[in-house]
């Protein structure tokens, strides 16, 4: 008798989509919404596989936890949990690589365009019945701006940081990118990679999507925020920690950043005290740019597929080994 729990089931829209090829790979299934990190030696006991979102799986969780033989992460991060502690008990853990790519890209750019364009302020103006520049002085959105000709500085440029840079140059412009490793695919002729300090320095728009580890956590913070371009906006689909939101919120204060727009907090829900909480010139979203159809319906095939893999012997996408 094989057990399986699924410790996050949020994170596939319930009646979009289903864990019935899950269910089919165990046999026993249980199933909880969200699960805090007091909860998780508890929920998983004596389960065999354990699928989970962003539960916190450490050393002491594991120590509860003797029967467990495989984690499978319905993310392509894994910043969320121990995989260290995972493989010193031989636990495999599984990701999800590139199921999002398109979605958090278009996403991305999505804010982008709110950001410069203001569409939803002056749809709101059309609905109090005005039209065009006949608008009172409360709902009248800032003058817009053509991305044509602007610069965009890209940090990480993996597969979600390469789509973004190739919406950017359909749209005109420059593409700055700062990454820690240029691989020979990724000399296009069309892209500069720069040391961080330059692309602070000449980008207009700033894209973060790099992940959260030692090296890049407050990547953004006061110092390095003073040494962009004043009204720099930044744009944040990676990670929450990449920037601190306090210095974040006093450069929106300031003017020194224009705009912040994100789909991550470093703590998330947002606390009511964080300080992002009533900064001017900020559009923060609920961390949903990885949620389209078709994203979620990768998303709970690829995490099947790993699954099946390891109970054939297999290695699929485990991101810890080898064992």
């Amino acid at each position: 008798m094989t057990k399986l729990v699924i410790l996050d089931s949020y994170a596939l829209t319930p009646g979009d989509l289903d864990w019935s090829g899950l269910r089919a790979l165990a046999d026993e299934v249980e199933e909880y919404p969200r699960t805090a990190y007091d909860q998780l030696a508890g929920r998983i006991g004596d389960a065999d596989f354990a699928v989970l979102n962003k539960g916190h799986i450490d050393e002491a969780v594991l120590a509860q936890c003797p029967k467990l033989r495989w984690v499978g992460v319905t993310a392509t991060g894994t910043d969320s949990l121990d995989v260290d502690a995972c493989r010193r008990r031989g636990i495999p853990v599984a990701n999800v690589p590139a199921y999002s790519t398109h979605s958090v890209a278009q996403f991305t750019v999505g804010l982008l365009l709110e950001t410069v364009q203001h569409s939803a302020l002056r749809a709101a103006a059309v609905e109090q019945g005005m039209w065009q520049l006949d608008l009172p002085a409360a709902m009248r959105a800032p003058a817009w701006d053509e991305l044509c000709g602007k610069t965009i500085g890209i940090v990480g440029y993996g597969d979600i940081g390469r789509q973004v840079a190739a919406v950017a140059r359909a749209f005109g412009m420059r593409v700055l990118v700062h990454t820690r490793t240029v691989r020979p695919e990724y000399e296009d002729g069309a892209t500069r990679f720069v040391p961080l300090e330059e692309l602070l320095a000449e980008s207009d728009v700033i894209s973060l999507h790099c992940p959260a580890t030692p090296q890049t956590r407050g990547l953004l913070h006061a110092g390095t925020l003073a040494r962009c371009r004043r009204g720099v906006i930044v744009l944040n689909t990676a990670r929450g920690a990449l920037v601190d939101e306090r210095a974040m919120a006093d450069a929106l204060h300031s003017g020194q950043v224009g705009a912040y727009a994100a789909d991550v907090a470093a703590v998330e829900p947002l606390p009511a005290d964080s300080p992002l909480r009533g900064a001017p010139h900020l559009l923060l979203t609920p961390h949903v740019a990885w949620t389209s159809r078709q994203a979620l319906a990768r998303l709970s095939g690829e995490v099947c597929e790993n699954l099946r893999s390891f109970l054939n012997g297999g290695a699929r996408n485990v991101v810890n080994g080898p064992f």
